[in-house]
């Protein structure tokens, strides 16, 4: 089964000129890590943002872990899913328990249970000794952490990332890619974008590469450099069909 089913899903926003989606269609097995990677404006948030249920597509289908996405299945899909956004979704004045007790609290988790739930995801992201400080005070990469914790409280079965690693140092990249990993072979599949596309190669067990809300290529990376001769990594496969136009 799949994790995730997209199939030619479209979606223009009010007063664009271009469709930001046209017609996309991947799907990715269950279990696994997998990448979709894409220049500025291909539409990966977009299509995050659909699977989410935070944006309504236009037409298409979306099928979560076997389940369409529709009103009669939200709060099935709720449960299934976290959701780790590119902006920090926190409480700025708020302290990192604070903030993770009220996000627990969504997911109707209460009382000593979530706390040690709680306190056990600080330990493992490094932030058991800012427990009580105020997210403002944080670092970047502390934020960050943080973030991904008030995702995984309820211990999803699909964690959808964007973006997770933008701007972090390089110790706190090491420690998300390490949790994530881990997370995965705890049995959980991870739906991941990032403009590292070095990051994307050694962390996707395959990716799908997006240009103008349209899929254009769909594999593992390691056959993906292997089938382009001039091609030594990911990188060089995703310029060689998104081109080294700049983009805005």
């Amino acid at each position: 089964m799949a994790s995730i089913a997209v199939k030619e899903l479209c979606k223009t926003y009010k007063g664009a000129a271009e469709a930001t989606l046209k017609g996309l269609t991947f799907a990715f097995p269950e279990g696994k890590i997998g990448g979709l990677l894409g220049p500025n404006g291909a539409g990966k948030t977009t299509t995050i943002s659909i699977l989410c249920g935070l944006v309504k597509a236009d037409s298409g289908n979306v099928m979560i872990h076997g389940l369409p996405q529709e009103a009669a299945h939200r709060e099935q899909i709720k449960k299934i899913i976290g959701i780790v956004p590119q902006q920090i979704a926190l409480y700025p004045q708020l302290s990192a328990v604070e903030n993770l007790t009220y996000f627990g609290n969504l997911y109707g988790f209460k009382g000593k249970v979530l706390y040690n739930r709680i306190m056990h995801y600080l330990e493992v992201f490094g932030l058991e000794k800012s427990a009580h400080k105020e997210i403002h005070k944080y670092s970047g990469g502390m934020k960050r952490r943080a973030n991904i914790i008030a995702a995984i409280l309820h211990e999803p079965d699909l964690l959808i990332l964007d973006e997770p690693t933008a701007g972090v140092d390089v110790q706190s990249r090491s420690m998300i890619l390490q949790f994530l990993r881990r997370y995965n072979e705890q049995g959980a599949s991870i739906l991941y974008t990032s403009h590292l596309l070095e990051e994307a190669q050694l962390l996707c067990d395959e990716v799908v590469i997006m240009d103008e809300g349209k899929m254009i290529l769909q594999g593992k990376p390691e056959l993906l450099i292997s089938a382009l001769p001039e091609c030594r990594n990911l990188e060089d496969v995703f310029l060689h069909y998104t081109g080294h136009a700049l983009r805005d």
